[in-house]
């Protein structure tokens, strides 16, 4: 099976995890990975094209049948996560044909790149509902059954792998929708870790570069495998820490977001403050242009977003 050179031994031995947009791409390579560690999978996806659009319902049957004739368990969902009843329906799947469940990773996304000012209603509307509501309403569904199995007494040793982005972390030009959308689910990730603790949920997110049908348009030539030696894009090098993260051994880590390109590992850190002058009294607003001068010449110079100039 393709992924079970990823380290992952039996680390999922059991584990029933639900990866969503896995029929393709760094879905797929999670996957065919977790299910290499002895993860028991609940393949979801909806088979549609980059933006959404045709619909191919064969495509998640196709990594399931990659994952049985590798001697591992899984099933296929083509529930959609952007829907309230599809991502209920999602986590009943898991738990009524695997037999519970012990980890979500929220993977699932499309994207309408448009630069800002040319984006439509519709176009921002479908980024945010798959990414965004995508990730909010499959770990909500999953939440309340963890949380069932936590007041009846039963262990749960729950974990949320959410996916956020560079993008997210930095902008990206020509991606508004979809920058917004990864954003958000970074400061989701830090709610849901502060949240859900008491239940034995932990909750972090990767922000992955790799060779996908999302990146493979606009950074052709960076994302092009080459003829020889370690391929960094290369979509199954992001798999391991997912796997890990899935994984027991990862009780004691949550509310972090990490980002992964080849063999880089990087844990990132959210906003604080930069730099701070306190007048003690109101500002004045004559005051402030050399207030705020002050305080970007004191702060660390911010990085530019993904095509800015």
């Amino acid at each position: 099976m393709s992924g079970a050179n990823s380290g992952g031994g039996g680390s999922c031995e059991g584990r029933v995890v639900i990866v969503t947009g896995a029929a393709r791409g760094i879905g797929r390579a999670h996957a065919l990975a977790l299910a290499a560690a002895g993860a028991k999978v609940v393949v979801n996806d909806l088979g549609v094209q980059l933006d959404g659009s045709e619909q191919r319902s064969e495509a998640a049957q196709e990594v399931v049948e990659e994952i049985r004739n590798g001697g591992g368990t899984a099933v296929a969902d083509g529930n959609n996560v952007a829907t309230w009843d599809g991502a209920e329906a999602m986590i009943r799947c898991a738990v009524e044909q695997l037999g519970g469940l012990d980890a979500l990773v929220n993977n699932a996304g499309i994207v309408r790149d448009r630069m800002f000012v040319s984006t439509s209603e519709q176009e921002w509307d479908a980024v945010v509902a798959v990414h965004l509501k995508g990730h909010f309403a499959t770990a909500r569904h999953a939440c309340a059954y963890w949380r069932q199995q936590s007041k009846a007494g039963a262990p749960v040793d729950g974990r949320i792998v959410n996916t956020s982005s560079g993008a997210g972390l930095l902008g990206s030009v020509g991606q508004a929708s979809y920058s917004a959308a990864k954003a958000a689910i970074a400061g989701l990730t830090l709610v849901q870790a502060a949240e859900l603790g008491r239940y034995g949920v932990t909750a972090n997110a990767i922000a992955p570069a790799a060779r996908t049908r999302m990146t493979e348009g606009p950074f052709a030539a960076m994302m092009k495998a080459p003829d020889a030696g370690f391929d960094v894009f290369d979509p199954a090098n992001v798999a391991p820490l997912v796997v890990w993260l899935c994984s027991a051994a990862s009780k004691h880590v949550t509310g972090r977001v990490f980002e992964v390109q080849g063999g880089e590992l990087r844990l990132n850190d959210g906003w604080r403050p930069a730099a701070t002058i306190d007048k003690g009294a109101r500002w004045r607003v004559d005051e402030l242009t050399a207030v705020v001068d002050k305080l970007c010449a004191q702060a660390p110079t911010p990085l530019k977003p993904y095509g800015a100039r």
